[in-house]
């Protein structure tokens, strides 16, 4: 059998100029060349002569010929190094069950053939082998001579194709099979899908798995807290630890603050059920009994939830002759919504009434609409900012208070209490370059008494909430004694969530750091608990 661009030559080809030395049973090793086939062709020189139609000498690779097929539809296109369709070559096909190939649809069946240098494939077996193929394939000849195996490698693939899959077809693609010398064959690579069917995506290198697709990286705030989660807790072992510190005579207070200042919250919230589980006993009822003072009140905030301990502070700032109206807006001001709806069910639960009407019953005029605004939890939270809405509320402020005789209390209120704090500084920022005055300074100016510090306290916690802890904490040390109530609240409430930012304001805004200032202004085991708490000396 032969191409027709290859017309029969009597004994093989003729010796051409330059060729290949005549090699006993067929061509020697050659880069891009056919090695030595057991009963091939006999010796050449110079290999195939230019034919017309046919392959023009290339140095390893097969350019397109004059008169080759053009593209097939759904067939793959000319590559550099590839097979280009030659005259008489492979025509579209239909066969069922072939691999992709030149045609849509079409291409060369597989065969089964572990190793075409075998000695045992003699060319009256391929030509046997050949033959039937090509009844199964409609009478359509097939060259013995295409079955031999080059050991130079597999055209390089198609320009643009990533796959580097060897014998498996891409959908569009040229074959995929890698550049550089090829393995030895195995058996047949499996028979495809047919062109009409969707083609898998093979990535990454073949027989490595799919390559992870790049993933963008997960948003990472970081972590400002000054206390997290101990690894490998026991709640059991701690309890134990709490025990032995509680049992016989005298307490091991430091044991205590070993532990717990070593503890996050929602590791040291379950001792309270594992330590009642174990001995049967309530564990805030033997702390009381070994501990005292603002040590006593230290550890017990510690062991209460946010929530919980947030309307703890709340009702003691409320009972009583008087009010503590600065725990109250720093509670209520600092807190998100669902902080704050938290704490409004905790506190009817506790309590038998609302927040709300324990405030409406201790305060009265514009500062408790103000606190009832916040405690409603209700603050529009999104982060979005519109600069001409800004500019509309900071014309609003100005209008309420500078721009008028007397001042529209409600009208602050209204934008203090509902916008986000995204929006509420950009507003701050407009305020100012209308009117030339911080905000701030207009609220000084315009209000008084215990509305001007809650309103004021509202804007330092929404333009900076570290500085305004900061600032709360300065307060509360400074001067002849201690706010021991606000040290404990603000150093607990804050440690897991901003205490490396307020111990940066702190030091910033006052010259020396926060842990200085504790250790200077209180002292035994309270002093060596809140300085776990603080975290750092910096």
């Amino acid at each position: 059998m032969s191409y027709p661009g290859y017309p029969p030559q009597p004994g093989g080809y003729p010796p051409q100029p330059g060729g290949y030395p005549p090699q006993p049973g067929g061509y020697p090793p050659q880069p891009g060349g056919y090695p030595p086939q057991p009963g091939g062709y006999p010796p050449q020189a110079g290999g195939y002569p230019p034919q017309p139609g046919g392959y023009p000498p290339q140095p390893g690779i097969y350019p397109s010929a004059a008169g080759a097929n053009p593209p097939q539809p759904g067939g793959y296109p000319t590559q550099p190094g590839g097979y280009p369709p030659q005259p008489g070559g492979y025509q579209p096909m239909s066969t069922p069950g072939m691999n992709s190939g030149w045609g849509a649809g079409q291409g060369f069946p597989s065969i089964g053939l572990d190793n075409l240098s075998n000695p045992g494939f003699t060319p009256a077996k391929i030509s046997e082998m050949a033959n039937q193929i090509s009844s199964t394939m409609g009478g359509f000849n097939l060259n013995p001579s295409m079955f031999t195996q080059a050991p130079s490698g597999f055209p390089s693939p198609q320009q643009g194709n990533q796959q580097p899959y060897g014998m498996y077809p891409q959908p569009g693609a040229g074959m995929g099979f890698p550049s550089g010398p090829a393995a030895p064959m195995g058996p047949a690579a499996p028979t495809g899908p047919a062109a009409s069917q969707p083609m898998p995506s093979y990535p990454g290198t073949y027989g490595g798995g799919p390559s992870p697709m790049p993933v963008a990286p997960a948003i990472s705030r970081g972590y400002r807290g000054s206390i997290q989660d101990f690894p490998g807790a026991d709640p059991l072992k701690d309890v134990e630890v709490l025990r032995k510190a509680m049992k016989g005579f005298g307490t091991d207070e430091q044991a205590i603050i070993d532990l717990l200042g070593s503890r996050s919250n929602k590791q040291r919230v379950p001792l309270l059920i594992t330590y009642k589980t174990a001995y049967g006993k309530d564990l805030v009822k033997d702390l009381k009994s070994e501990l005292s003072g603002n040590f006593e009140k230290l550890v017990l905030a510690m062991l209460k939830t946010p929530a919980q301990f947030d309307a703890h502070e709340l009702k003691d700032a409320i009972k009583g002759a008087g009010t503590d109206e600065a725990c109250l807006i720093e509670i209520l001001a600092s807190r998100s919504n669902a902080e704050i709806q938290e704490i409004n069910q905790i506190y009817k639960a506790e309590n038998k009434k609302t927040l709300e009407e324990a405030i409406h019953g201790d305060t009265s005029g514009h500062f408790r609409r103000l606190l009832v605004s916040l405690a409603q939890g209700n603050r529009d939270e999104r982060e979005t900012v519109d600069i001409s809405l800004a500019k509309q509320d900071a014309q609003m402020l100005y209008n309420a208070g500078e721009n008028k005789l007397g001042t529209d209390e409600s009208k602050f209120n209204a934008i203090l209490c509902s916008r986000s704090k995204a929006h509420l500084r950009a507003v701050f920022h407009e305020y100012q370059q209308m009117c030339g005055r911080d905000i701030e300074n207009s609220i000084a100016r315009e209000m008084s008494g215990d509305l001007e510090s809650g309103m004021l306290a509202v804007v330092k916690c929404i333009k900076n909430t570290p500085a305004y802890f900061a600032e709360r904490l300065y307060k509360s040390m400074k001067g002849l004694g201690t706010k021991d109530r606000t040290l404990i609240r603000i150093m607990v409430s804050r440690s897991e969530v901003d205490m490396l930012d307020i111990r940066q304001e702190f030091v910033k805004n006052y010259g020396k750091s926060l842990y200085s200032y504790i250790s200077g202004d209180t002292s035994g085991d309270y002093r060596k608990l809140l300085l776990k708490l603080c975290g750092g000396n910096d």
